[in-house]
């Protein structure tokens, strides 16, 4: 079995049973769901560390801090004063509010809390987004910008509807043009996806370029924008981030998901929130009946995290934007220097993504022939130890790709770096 081949290590998982025992019948959109590339990498890795294998990973897409201690307390307060109970299916109206004077104050979106829905997650805000936009069967189009996070894809086609891949070239920063937007566009199109700061690319869009975009579906009011703006506050390049959801142009049909995840290091606490201002009936109203019957509120302790966060940590997350900034210039240096690499300077997020494709068709000292992301990533761990996540889930522009995070110390980075070096010097 290949280290980190995702259908590969989901089948093994299955297959406890004796040969012969009967199960349940599974939904086909369950058997036909293709597992998580990042989630399969970082399990990879896991089982090897168990092994005792030294392994340099750079496929967690989350910060390597702790909360910051004063956002614990405040849950650990809560939970002392015995906040345990349910709460609103949205979330509480003190916590919606800190979010609203948040988007108002920091990002221009006008709203209200009426307009925040509170959630499991960012992920869990973008699977009820899709769900209460998309029906199944109703020829609907989700147009995504490639390459793109991986996720986006398999929730968009669970709703019903199907993908439209706009993709971005790599001399371009990984964005596209308005003319691309533009001719990709038709009548079946329900929604566009726009992830700035970018997973996995680690580069964004300037104010001015999302304007263009916006000029572009301002004459298609059929067309839904959702923003993902899960790394906001993570850029260091230089540009503004600027929410899209703040052009009066097209406000009214913006869904801006958010959350405290990967700026406050808060990635297994599961904050994500949508604000969805506009429409009749309202988005957010609809999110909210949908969550009601599928986990109501989050954990009610940690509401008092979330205004804690959105109110007093500000410096903490300016402390861990300035390490992300350092060792973007450390990782990039470190790439760029490499034979046959790729890759624009990362402006946000935590991630790089460069062209390795210089070295399809080499074969590895092991024997291996590297053909394609998956082949190139699977060798790498297995010859070098080095774990990086293929570029193939991420669009079909990204096969010739690999995604790394610099969610990790200098020292693991400049090992890490090494070890890529030494091997792709190796292929012949």
């Amino acid at each position: 079995m290949s280290a980190i081949d995702p259908p590969a290590i989901c089948f093994q998982l299955m297959q406890t049973h004796e040969p012969g025992v009967q199960f349940m019948q599974l939904s086909r959109r369950v058997r036909n769901l293709k597992p998580s590339a990042t989630l399969a990498v970082n399990a990879a890795v896991r089982r090897l560390h168990a092994e005792g294998r030294d392994v340099i990973a750079f496929g967690a897409g989350e910060p390597d801090f702790d909360t910051p201690q004063n956002i614990k307390q405040a849950a650990i307060d809560a939970l002392s004063r015995g906040e345990t109970h349910y709460t609103p299916v949205p979330g509480p109206p003190e916590a919606r509010q800190a979010i609203a004077d948040k988007l108002r104050d920091e990002n221009g979106i006008a709203c209200g809390p009426d307009d925040i829905v509170i959630t499991a997650g960012g992920k869990h805000a973008l699977f009820m987004v899709f769900q209460c936009l998309l029906d199944a069967g109703g020829d609907q189009e989700v147009i995504v910008l490639t390459p793109a996070w991986v996720s986006y894809r398999p929730m968009i086609e669970l709703a019903g509807g199907s993908v439209v891949e706009v993709p971005a070239a790599i001399d371009n920063d990984f964005k596209i043009t308005a003319a691309q937007l533009a001719g990709a566009i038709t009548d079946r199109t329900a929604a566009v996806i726009i992830n700035s700061p970018s997973n996995p690319c680690g580069t964004m869009y300037t104010p001015d370029e999302l304007r263009e975009l916006a000029e572009v579906l301002r004459g298609h009011d059929h067309v839904s924008v959702i923003s993902d703006e899960i790394y906001e506050k993570l850029i260091y390049g230089g540009i503004d981030h600027l929410s899209p959801a703040s052009l009066d142009s097209i406000a009214e049909r913006v869904v801006t998901i958010n959350g405290l995840s990967k700026a406050y290091a808060m990635t297994g606490w599961r904050i994500g929130y949508v604000c969805a201002p506009g429409g009749d009936p309202s988005l957010a109203k609809s999110i909210v009946k949908l969550q009601g019957q599928m986990t109501s509120n989050i954990t009610s302790f940690c509401y008092a995290a979330v205004v804690e966060a959105l109110t007093n940590g500000g410096a903490a997350v300016e402390a861990m934007r300035a390490t992300f900034a350092q060792r973007s210039v450390l990782m990039h240096r470190l790439l760029v220097a490499m034979p046959g690499i790729s890759c624009p300077r990362p402006t946000g997020a935590f991630y790089v993504f460069p062209e390795v494709g210089a070295h399809y068709g080499k074969r590895t000292p092991a024997g291996r022939v590297i053909d394609d992301s998956v082949s190139f990533a699977t060798a790498l761990l297995e010859e070098a130890g080095v774990a990086v996540v293929p570029g193939a889930d991420f669009g079909e522009c990204g096969n010739r790709h690999v995604r790394l995070s610099f969610a990790c110390s200098n020292e693991h980075i400049e090992e890490g770096c090494r070890r890529l070096d030494g091997w792709l010097r190796s292929l012949a």
